[in-house]
């Protein structure tokens, strides 16, 4: 099953994605520019073999839902990423609204 849901973020929308795969489940936040995502995401892979796109992205382990994402802090950020401000350590939420906010500042 897949899910999507928008959330709120103080009048901007970031998109909730849930894949329900065989003993495991895939969770996204999304923007138009970046996203967080739980342990699946490979961190090392975006920032060596795709570094050239320059994606913001974030990985936070040990969540099973939507809201374990926007609450854990982030196990490791791709270099863009940390490049804009998101680091390492910081809530999954806070990360969301610094990719929501630099959307509207171009």
């Amino acid at each position: 099953m897949v899910r999507m849901d928008p959330l709120d973020f103080d009048g901007h929308t970031a998109i909730a994605i849930e894949v329900q795969l065989p003993k495991t489940t895939l969770l996204v936040v999304s923007t138009q520019t970046g996203y967080i995502m739980c342990g699946a995401l490979d961190v090392g892979l975006l920032n060596e073999k795709l570094k050239d796109r320059h994606i913001l992205a974030g990985r936070a382990v040990g969540v099973r839902t939507i809201e374990d994402l926007l609450r854990a802090p982030l196990e490791s950020v791709t270099y863009a990423a940390e490049a804009m401000g998101i680091t390492a350590g910081m809530s999954g939420r806070d990360a969301v609204k610094l990719l929501l906010a630099s959307e509207n500042e171009g």
